[in-house]
């Protein structure tokens, strides 16, 4: 019935779809096996992409020339653009979407990517063959053949949905766990371990009283995720801030006695950073009230989503002290929150590639490897889809280093250090962040992905117009003078000293209270920059301000690297070297690094175990 696929995809979630789009454009033949074809990219959580960091992450995704960034534009109902008030390597975009309509965009746009198929059907298990996957087997009894397979899971092995004293299989509300594939991968030596995490209650938003909340709106001239030709929008949907109050905390303190997560119900653990509002209330006791987002799901949809307000508390509770928040004493609640705990497999278990180091031609993304976030699953998708295309092909891997990407810093952390609770990216995980910024995510990787051959020829170019342009600006701005009359009217009104003296225009524009925006409305820079446009004006103002910071982290990033070119044998017996420290040793052999670059960012091992190995290897 069906032929042999280059690459499998299991699960269609954020890392599946991208996984599934990514081997398919570069040309392998794709089966997404997905337990409900009605569920293909659906947003499990909350209704919104990007955010700190995590827009960073969608924007590369949109450099290299996979969906999301895309998906997210066509969906979105509002665009904001976070951390304004800092310095450009924190800001991060970040949408509210129409959850609908997201999820039939994905579909929509994997059924028009040739090479793409599709079946509707639980995996429960895989069919290795000396020590190399070569298919995946079905619950009806069916073997699909493939050269290699990406597991995609998410939180549906073994998922156990709790709701105060009740529990019940499930990987998401109203769809079952799957089952079989944890039991085989452990009888092939794999570890596997619990996480949880949880959603909050969906509320009916004709029920709220919006006079009692306050209002928050979009941009006003709201930006995009995509660097292809999406429209950024026209019209936006508020979003809206409440808090709660001592009595709330009173009322779900009622409920801890049936909490899943204080009887010990719950095993896995939860996301540090996103706790449940029991968590909030335990963990911060001296808190009298914690900050709710209230989150339009769609454009057509009265359905809210009451964000901050995730839990596991019986029903009733979860509702008795909803009313009690200022605008929600009305609600009408159309499900409750739930957690749900899922198993998980650490992440130093995988090379860089994403492939597993126990089965060959098999790769694991996204929640099974501990992660959290849509935007973390669907980057990991994207990279495990290039080198199950690669490895089919017998072509080397796709790495993305620490310095050339967010992706390149969650996929290094991951199989490094793993993790014991579920990951999230943030900017401070990124060492190289000022060069890792949202608005050159396209001139950092675009020629990457168009080296691929997964970006087009039309965003090479694109990106190449962009980048000669800032250039250009940059010259110019150090070539031209400006006399005082002409700007100083500008500059008393931004608070900054006037010119005694004609200057040149890049003088100016390095004054931390001037922008690009400002030297405009002088006509003469004003026509000078009349052909360019704001993505590339704003390249041109980043990359003036921040010049030295920039070179200087190039220049640390390019000493770093020459670490990741002295190549380690994975199968060296690390307990021969005895100048090694114990805890080096016993990382290094479980961890066997490929590069001496990835030995220096083990957890335990010291810059002194680094110098040691460099000796052994005659450096």
């Amino acid at each position: 019935m069906f032929k042999e696929y280059d690459v499998i995809v299991v699960g269609g979630g954020h890392s599946g779809c991208e996984a599934a789009a990514a081997a398919a454009n570069l040309g392998s033949s794709v089966l997404l096996v997905t337990m409900n074809m009605q569920t293909i990219g659906q947003m499990s959580c909350n209704p919104a992409m990007g955010g700190v960091a995590k827009g960073q992450i969608v924007r590369e995704i949109d450099a290299l020339g996979g969906y999301s960034g895309i998906v997210t534009d066509k969906t979105a109902i509002q665009f904001r653009m976070l951390n304004r008030s800092k310095g450009a390597a924190m800001w991060s975009p970040r949408t509210q979407n129409d959850r609908m309509l997201f999820a039939a965009e994905w579909r929509n746009m994997l059924e028009q990517t040739p090479n793409v198929d599709f079946w509707q059907e639980m995996v429960t298990g895989l069919v290795i063959k000396k020590g190399r996957v070569v298919g995946v087997s079905t619950g009806m009894g069916m073997e699909i053949k493939a050269k290699t397979v990406v597991l995609t899971n998410g939180t549906f092995l073994n998922g156990l949905i709790h709701i105060g004293e009740k529990q019940f299989g499930g990987g998401r509300a109203g769809e079952r766990a799957a089952t079989g594939i944890t039991g085989q991968l452990l009888e092939l030596g794999f570890e596997s371990g619990r996480m949880k995490t949880g959603t909050p209650p969906r509320v009916d938003g004709r029920s709220l009283d919006y006079t009692l909340l306050e209002e928050q709106f979009g941009d006003e001239n709201p930006s995009k995720f995509s660097y292809t030709d999406t429209k950024p929008l026209v019209k936006q949907r508020s979003c809206w801030i409440t808090y709660t109050n001592p009595e709330v905390h009173e009322i779900l303190r009622t409920g801890f006695s049936q909490s899943p997560m204080f009887t010990g119900r719950i095993q896995g653990i939860g996301p540090r950073y996103c706790p449940s509002i029991e968590d909030k209330i335990d963990r911060f006791a001296e808190r009298d009230r914690h900050q709710i987002f209230v989150e339009p799901e769609g454009w057509n949809t009265v359905e809210i989503y009451v964000n901050g307000f995730s839990t596991s508390l019986p029903e009733d509770v979860q509702l008795n002290a909803m009313r009690k928040i200022p605008g929600f004493e009305n609600a009408k609640m159309f499900r409750p929150g739930y957690a749900i705990e899922y198993d998980y497999f650490p992440p130093i278990q995988l090379k860089h590639s994403l492939e597993t180091k126990l089965v060959e031609n098999l790769f694991f993304a996204g929640q099974i490897n501990g992660t959290t976030g849509y935007e973390e699953a669907a980057c990991q998708g994207l990279m495990a889809g290039i080198n199950a295309h690669l490895k089919v092909k017998g072509e080397e891997p796709f790495i993305l280093n620490r310095s050339e990407a967010y992706i390149g810093v969650l996929i290094d952390d991951l199989i490094n250090k793993g993790t014991e609770e579920p990951y999230r990216m943030f900017t401070s995980r990124a060492e190289y962040r000022i060069i890792l910024r949202q608005d050159n995510a396209d001139i950092r990787l675009t020629q990457r992905g168009y080296e691929l051959g997964l970006a087009s020829e039309k965003r090479y170019q694109n990106m190449l117009v962009k980048k000669q342009g800032s250039e250009q600006i940059l010259q110019s701005f150090k070539e031209m003078s400006i006399k005082p009359p002409e700007i100083n009217h500008i500059l008393a009104a931004k608070g900054t000293t006037p010119l005694k003296q004609s200057v040149k225009l890049i003088g100016v524009l390095l004054r931390p209270q001037i922008s690009m925006q400002d030297l405009m409305q002088v006509e003469k820079i004003a026509a000078l920059l009349k052909d360019f446009d704001e993505d590339t004006l704003m390249q041109a103002q980043i990359n003036a301000k921040y010049e030295s910071y920039i070179q200087k982290e190039i220049e640390i990033a390019e000493k770093m690297n020459r670490l990741e070119q002295v190549r380690l044998n994975t199968t060296f017996d690390y307990h021969k070297l005895v100048g090694l420290s114990i805890e080096a040793r016993e990382k290094l052999m479980k961890i066997q690094p490929e590069t001496l670059g990835q030995a220096s960012r083990i957890s335990g091992v010291s810059p002194a175990d680094i110098s040691v190995l460099m000796v052994h290897m005659g450096r």
